[in-house]
């Protein structure tokens, strides 16, 4: 049992807490999930250690941490092999009124320094909080350590009383992009459907409604106005794909 001959400190309860989560996750094949676990448990169990004197319970500890390294490594090395074949799947399931959803928080994840160049298939860009949805997605991406030189929008032109102001504000967009040395492609189509967003690193995050999931704040001067990981959301689901080769829209 993982609990047994930890001790009942408050160190070691919550590491016995962790890694049974991190045993639980992997029993159900959610992987991802348990990586973070175990890993997180581990740091938990080499604090505890660090402040154990009695040899026999060093003893029992370092043997436990070298077990659950073990874990994690043959999980790591699983979810590698997964990606290198194009199947690994990742979803998350954002509640209703959810937060901690900003976009740094869901995307800095895929975001490394290989990545510079973004596809974005959305066919809702047009009304002014959708721009300033891309426009904040666009932010994370330039002050993220990614190097990102390109960005690609697909969406559907508003052919309605809106078609100028998501003519200008895209264009507003294209120029301060440009003026941090990144191209932003526009392209337009009545046919488009999906949401997906594409990293050259072979990233591939599916969005139910697309940038667009964030709720209209209470007020100007309530709390996730700015912050969005503290803006409620609508109830959506995120999921997160690897390919080799990533297409491109």
């Amino acid at each position: 049992m993982a609990g047994s001959l930890l001790g009942q400190d408050s160190g070691s309860t919550a590491a016995v807490t962790v890694i049974k989560r991190a045993l639980e996750l992997e029993s159900e094949s959610r992987y991802p999930q348990a990586l973070v676990c175990y890993q997180e448990g581990i740091d938990l169990l080499l604090q505890v250690l660090k402040g154990t004197k009695d040899v026999t319970r060093k003893s029992n500890l370092r043997k436990r941490i070298s077990d659950y390294m073990d874990r994690a490594e043959s999980i790591k090395k699983y979810l590698d092999q997964e990606k290198e074949a194009g199947k690994y799947h990742k979803q998350i399931k954002i509640e209703e009124n959810a937060t901690g959803f900003s976009y740094e928080s869901l995307f800095q994840e895929y975001l490394n320094e290989t990545v510079t160049e973004v596809w974005i298939e959305d066919p809702y860009i047009r009304h002014t909080h959708q721009l300033y949805n891309f426009l904040r997605f666009c932010e994370m991406l330039v002050k993220g350590q990614c190097k990102v030189k390109t960005i690609h929008l697909l969406t559907s032109l508003d052919e309605g009383s809106g078609k100028e102001q998501q003519s200008s504000g895209l264009e507003e967009i294209r120029e301060s992009l440009r003026n941090h040395g990144v191209q932003l492609e526009l392209e337009y189509s009545s046919l488009i459907h999906d949401r997906e967003i594409r990293f050259n690193n072979g990233w591939m995050i599916k969005i139910g409604r697309g940038l667009d999931y964030f709720k209209k704040p209470q007020s100007r001067f309530s709390l996730g106005y700015c912050d969005f990981d503290l803006r409620p959301c609508h109830e959506t689901t995120v999921d997160i794909f690897h390919n080799k080769h990533t297409k491109k829209i």
